[in-house]
This record gives structure tokens, sequence and C-alpha cells, in this order.
């Protein structure tokens, strides 16, 4: 039976894929100091056979080499995530990114395991070329301000990752995730999706940063956790950089329609200059569209997940207020 760890493991993205790997027979340790995870995400793996969750930060806990030895396969999944976090506490971005992967890939190196690192389209910056290819140069706006400082600490986990592949033959992979949707998902730190479907289901107003024009694409979590699973596992896919996600655009104002729509709500749309949304000078992209064709070669990956199904995935479970879970910690 093969054995996972899951750093970050309560977070939303983190959450469904213990619950996958559980469903494929598989036994999984959770890793999480639940500073923006959840045991309420966990509900469905507690008291499961073969999970097991630890609450601690694994960067300061002297155990977390010794369990990784035990395990087969680190997802290292723990990061300072969401547009408003990166921008309102930018040492905590740095530090929880850039130390938690390195700690992590210490650990895969230093025992040979399989190990996957998350990691982002914000590493594509500034760039204009659509699709976003892999291999693309990237570019980015001044060290002074603070809009890219989540960007280029993920691109640093990324070059980690690749050099221990290199250096120290890591049997490692990057899963750079376009705008992976949900779930469990929150409306903190940023996250639009569940901002725009609180927002609407108060009758609050629904806030769009800048004009609204800039085009994104979502990716259904139950697309993604399959793949970065998958992923894992392919050995040509080692020492490699893979996008995952959704290549299918929406411009945000449209999204806020369409959810606006769908709870036949009230809300009236406000735009919101970006300088007010987040602070003066910052930056956005206009268009963040993924090129699939690499994860279609290494794991014949074709998400099949509309941003509609989605929707309708969000809005059927959170019907459900989170609540308190207790079970089998360490």
């Amino acid at each position: 039976m093969i054995r996972n760890l899951i750093t970050g493991g309560a977070g939303f993205i983190g959450s469904h894929l213990a619950e996958h790997l559980l469903d494929n027979g598989e036994e999984v340790l959770v890793w999480d100091n639940l500073s923006t995870g959840r045991m309420s995400n966990l509900q469905r793996c507690v008291g499961r056979p073969g999970f097991r969750y630890i609450i601690s930060d694994f960067t300061e806990d002297p155990s977390f080499p010794r369990m990784a030895e035990q395990v087969d396969v680190i997802f290292h999944l723990a990061a300072a995530v969401g547009v408003q976090l990166i921008v309102n506490d930018p040492v905590r971005t740095l530090e929880t990114n850039i130390l938690g992967t390195e700690v992590a890939l210490r650990a895969a190196a230093k025992y040979g395991k399989r190990i996957f690192v998350a990691s982002t389209s914000e590493v594509y910056g500034k760039g204009t070329r659509i699709p976003f290819s892999e291999d693309d140069d990237v570019l980015y706006g001044p060290t002074t301000k603070r809009r890219w400082n989540y960007a280029i600490s993920k691109a640093v986990d990324e070059f980690l990752l690749l050099a221990y592949a290199e250096s120290h033959g890591l049997p490692g992979v990057v899963g750079r995730l376009f705008n992976t949707v949900g779930p469990r998902q929150v409306p903190h730190y940023g996250m639009v999706i569940p901002r725009f479907i609180e927002q609407a289901r108060t009758g609050a107003e629904m806030t769009v940063y800048g004009d609204g024009t800039q085009r994104r694409c979502f990716g259904h979590v139950r697309d993604v956790v399959p793949a970065i699973h998958k992923l894992v596992h392919c050995d040509d896919a080692i020492g490699h950089v893979v996008n995952l996600g959704s290549n299918q655009e929406i411009t945000i104002l449209e999204l806020a329609i369409k959810i606006r729509d769908r709870l036949q709500s009230d809300s009236e749309i406000r735009f919101v200059p970006y300088e007010i949304a987040y602070r003066p000078g910052f930056e956005d992209m206009e268009r963040r569209v993924p090129d699939l064709t690499k994860a279609e070669r290494l794991i014949a990956y074709r998400p099949s997940r509309t941003l509609d199904i989605a929707l309708d995935d969000i809005l059927a479970d959170g019907a459900a207020a989170p609540g308190a879970v207790m079970g089998n910690s360490r």
C-alpha cells in the first residue's frame, strides 16, 4: 500500500487530494499548522482506515524528516496563498513558501522519495504570450512592488526542485496550478469565486477589482487532483514543470454576472480600483491561459468539468456549514 504525506493537507486542495488518495486505497498523513487550512475540510477523511493527521509547523517540527522517511510520496502543498495575504503579509509569504519547500525537498532527497511541489500560474508574471507554456520566458515588475513576491517565491520553489532533481536525482515534479476552484474554497485571502458567492448570497455589493475585463481560467479541483496524483507517479514527468488547470476563459465581470444570475441575487456590481482593493501601484495580468499540451502528453490530462459544473458543486456544498471534527491526530 502506498503511503503519502501531504503538507498543507487541511487546505482546500490538500483535503480533496487526501480524499482522492484514500479512495484509491492508499494511506494518507496530513500535516498542517491550520494557519489557513481548516479541520472541517477533513471531515470526510477523519476516522477512515489509513488516515492520520499532525497539527504543527512541519518546518519547525524535528519529527518531520523521520515521518518523511516512512512514506513513499510527499505532496508539498503548504504555502502562503491568495493575493490579499500576499500583499498584506509579504514576510510570511516569502518565508512560508521558500523555507517550506526547502525543508520538504531536503527530506525527500535524503530518503529518495517521490515529491510533487505545487506552484502557480503567478510564476508567468507579466507575460503576454498566450497560452502560457512551461518553457516561456517570465517577466516580473520591480521588487519594490509587493505584488510580485509570491510569484518570485514560487519561482524559487521551482528552481529548488529542479536543482534537487538534477543534482541529487530527486524524483520530483512541479505542477503549475491555474486558479483551482471547487467546494471548500473560502473567500478569504482574495479568492474570487467564493467571495462573489458570499456577496451575492447576502445581497451585498459584488466588488469587481479593476474594470472586470481581466480574463481567467478556472480548473475544477476534481480534475486537478487526479492529475496531481498521476503526475507524481509519471516517470517521464520527473524533473519537469507541468501546467494544470482549465484553458476555458471568462472575464471577471462575466463571472460576477454569472454567479449573480445563478443565485437570483439583487446585488449590485461595484468596480473597485486596484489601488483601493490592495495598495497603490498594484499590477495585474490581463489574461492567464495555460497551454495544457505537456500535461496531455504526459498523463493524458483533459479537464472535463466546466466552470458551470464547478459552480454547481460549490453552491451545493455551501449549503452545509462546516463543523469541528475530532479524530486520530498524532
